[in-house]
């Protein structure tokens, strides 16, 4: 006789042959490559939108590997000179997110998969798993920061191209990634995608004791997810609107491939309170918004936050709006997926370690640190138009603690509102 499915329990289907588990080398294979092409190919368009096709010496592929180890969480080093008369040199700290956000969909999706097959994994084959992608995704990082490398020669102003043409020296400038920095930050960045993926997660298999510790934090760590997305969404939506009705397109479509989600996590953080420290000099910047970039330019520096932002462009004070209901929504999203019965004071201080975490990590991967100089002689920059620094760092504690106060009363109100319509006892 056959045996009868059990009432209420889930089929459990045979066990998978040996060799052809759902986390083995192949599966680890595609997952790897999968991810490896969107990056790459994220960072192509996106170069390729703001014209660094037109690079000399056939620069396009090495800047293209650049900007994925960069957005991999990798490491890569500005350097020049003029022989020994001049010396430059730079650090770039800036993070392309939108090549780091669809490659992390891709990788996280990829990580996630197979771990819904089963309602428990062991811990041994769930680290497996992961150890499997780790490594083939060094070998990524090492290819990337191998070919990420190049010189080029450039005609400097002022005093170096006067004195360089009479002792016949010419500029150059140049970036190389640094191979064991990008191999150490890139995993460190793999790492927190897969813990962030198995927290934001609703369906993946977690070990019984690790679930018995997830499990209460995975609806605000959803809720959050769920949160940067729609902000990215919208800011994706009002991108191509402005590119199909203000002309210049080219470059609205590099700033959508390359920095959208830079510009739509700064609003949030930004619309909650948050203040931000922005200094922009000489001929570089970043593609922003024009309020943004003249708050940036004032002389000395200036404080970016919605006060700052609504005397360039009175429109600013949206981004209050926006955060109030983006949170708001998050909140009433984390309630309804918590265990019923959960106390409004445990869903607020939840939903506020969610959302403090969340805008921790933004102000992480947000923040920019760039400059880059030529110096004569060890005299100071001298390099005219190849000078220049931006800056963009966040006043920690004013972000965090907006944050926290944001979830403990959006937290708390859901919590509260969820209870009433649901017809539990408020404790």
């Amino acid at each position: 006789m056959s045996q009868q499915p059990v009432p209420g329990r889930r089929a459990q289907g045979p066990p998978p042959p040996v060799g052809r588990t759902p986390y083995g080398w192949i599966q680890a294979f595609l997952t790897v490559a999968a991810g490896l092409v969107a990056l790459i190919v994220t960072a192509a368009l996106g170069l390729w939108a703001a014209g660094a096709q037109e690079l000399p010496d056939g620069a396009f592929p090495q800047v293209v590997a650049a900007t994925a180890v960069l957005a991999a969480g990798g490491s890569v080093e500005l350097s020049g000179g003029a022989g020994d008369l001049a010396a430059g040199g730079g650090d770039l700290s800036v993070v392309p997110l939108s090549v780091t956000l669809v490659a992390a969909l891709v990788l996280a999706r990829g990580f996630l998969r197979p771990l819904r097959h089963h309602a428990v994994i062991r811990s041994r084959d769930l680290a497996g798993w992961a150890a499997r992608l780790g490594l083939l995704w060094a070998v990524v990082l090492i290819g990337l920061a191998a070919i990420a490398r190049h010189t080029f020669d450039i005609t400097p102003e002022g005093t170096i191209a006067d004195i360089g043409s009479l002792i016949g020296l010419s500029a150059q400038a140049g970036f190389a990634a640094d191979v064991p920095l990008t191999l150490g930050y890139g995993l460190l960045w793999l790492a927190a995608l897969f813990a962030a993926a198995l927290l934001a997660s609703r369906a993946a298999a977690l070990p019984a004791r690790l679930f018995r510790a997830i499990a209460p934090v995975r609806p605000a760590a959803h809720a959050m997810a769920v949160l940067l997305l729609a902000y990215v969404a919208a800011a994706l939506i009002a991108g191509l609107v402005t590119a199909a009705t203000r002309g210049r397109a080219s470059e609205t479509l590099a700033v959508i491939l390359l920095g959208l989600p830079n510009l739509a996590w700064l609003a949030l953080t930004i619309g909650l309170g948050a203040v931000w420290d922005g200094l922009a000099e000489g001929p570089f910047g970043l593609p922003m918004p024009k309020a943004l970039d003249t708050v940036l330019r004032t002389p000395g520096g200036a404080g970016l936050d919605l006060k700052s932002l609504t005397a360039e462009n009175g429109g600013a004070w949206w981004l209050l709006v926006a955060a109030a209901v983006g949170v708001s929504a998050a909140a009433v999203l984390a309630a309804r997926r918590s265990p019923p019965g959960t106390p409004p004071w445990q869903h607020a201080v939840r939903t506020a370690a969610a959302l403090v975490v969340t805008v921790l990590t933004v102000c992480l991967l947000c923040r920019v640190d760039a400059h880059y100089g030529l110096s004569l002689l060890g005299l100071g920059d001298v390099g005219g138009a190849l000078s220049g620094r931006v800056e963009l760092l966040p006043r920690w504690w004013t972000a965090l603690l907006a944050a926290a106060l944001w979830g403990l009363v959006t937290g708390f109100l859901a919590g509260f509102a969820h209870r009433r319509r649901t017809g539990t006892a408020v404790r």
